[in-house]
């Protein structure tokens, strides 16, 4: 039995703010010396994102509506971890819910049709956490089996559509409904080491959702066929998510597009096959650069990465969140038709690499 996404949603925050804006306020900080404003000039220029959303309207210069305080004039404030989960906790539960609302109106299902929730963040926690509050808020049944998957960093929707499909395999009458939310915002950090100004550089708020249920003729869907995972040789520090007394801390050095370039080909022949039989690409867009690497060491035309590039240029780096966006593009491109193949590629502390080969499916006329 086949396991499908029937349909995706998603969810932003009400505060848009321009990659300029950002980039100028995070060069203004006291303490920046000259080659520090430099650095972040050139990491947020490089960055080919246009606006990003957050749940700190302060850091687009607007009051702060009651949330965590951000910034006191052009000053940044790093509170402490606990103020930004309570921010995490405040704000979270809504985009989950609008993103999930989405996906099942989208999906031919209703709520009450949900077997299963499966949950994925890494930029806060609390319990009961986001798998019990949508069952609470979007009205599910209270026998709906939860899941959570966090901490998995940028990589984590492909484990958890893999999780997904597993539990459709083994309950071909499942209707799993999977939500990402992460509010990567709230763990700005004031350094001016280089790893600290390109993560500020990149990193968005934003949540999808996605239905996974069997497979069904004639209807629009993309088919998970199959998945794999991989550990570099490199990497253990280049990237990682770790908990600090202000904030969560993210290294995320040069060497990790360097490292993806080296090996993502292989990687890629080994678990997607054939690499000429792909039609569409969804890339997490962890940064433009690592765009520009597996573009180049995969061969791609130009045009193959097109929507992972627009969804980092209109949104930034959403975490575990971003390749749904992806994927949601791809299921409404008009152009695209019955039976293409889609190879997903999503990158993770470790440094780890996940993969998921999906087929396009549109309604019979």
């Amino acid at each position: 039995m086949t396991a499908s996404i029937l349909s995706i949603g998603t969810a932003l925050p009400r505060t848009r703010v321009a990659q300029s804006a950002l980039r100028d306020l995070f060069a203004a900080q006291p303490g920046f010396d000259r080659r520090s404003q430099r650095l972040v000039g050139a990491a947020f220029d490089a960055a080919a994102i246009d606006t990003r959303h957050t749940v700190l309207p302060q850091l687009a210069g607007a009051a702060a509506e009651g949330g965590l305080a951000a910034r006191d004039g052009d000053a940044l404030l790093m509170p402490p971890t606990g103020a930004r989960n309570d921010e995490y906790r405040r704000t979270a539960p809504a985009l989950f819910a609008e993103a999930a609302r989405g996906a099942i109106a989208g999906s031919g299902r209703d709520a009450a049709a949900a077997t299963h929730v499966v949950t994925v963040s890494c930029t806060g926690m609390f319990a009961p956490g986001p798998d019990y509050l949508l069952v609470r808020d979007l009205d599910l049944s209270p026998s709906v089996e939860r899941y959570h998957l966090g901490f998995i960093g940028c990589a984590a929707a492909i484990p958890a559509l893999r999780l997904a499909a597993r539990i459709v395999a083994a309950d071909h009458d499942a209707v799993v409904l999977v939500a990402a939310a992460e509010l990567c915002s709230l763990h700005w950090q004031t350094s001016s080491h280089p790893d600290q100004i390109v993560a500020a550089s990149v990193f968005a708020d934003g949540a999808a959702a996605a239905v996974v249920a069997a497979a069904e003729d004639g209807r629009a869907g993309l088919d998970l066929e199959d998945f794999a995972t991989f550990v570099t040789d490199e990497g253990e520090k280049d990237m990682a998510w770790t908990v600090g007394d202000s904030g969560f801390e993210m290294t995320l050095t040069p060497e990790v597009p360097r490292i993806i370039g080296r090996e993502i080909a292989a990687i890629a022949a080994d678990v997607l096959g054939d690499l000429a039989e792909v039609d569409a690409w969804a890339v997490h867009p962890g940064g433009r650069s690592i765009l520009d690497r597996v573009e180049s060491a995969l061969a791609l035309d130009a045009a193959a990465l097109a929507p992972s590039r627009e969804v980092l240029r209109a949104h930034g780096n959403m975490s575990s969140a971003t390749l749904l966006f992806i994927l949601r593009d791809l299921l409404a491109d008009p152009d695209r038709a019955d039976g293409d193949r889609v190879a997903a590629l999503a990158f993770g502390p470790g440094l780890t690499v996940e993969a998921a080969r999906l087929v396009l499916r549109r309604p019979v006329a």
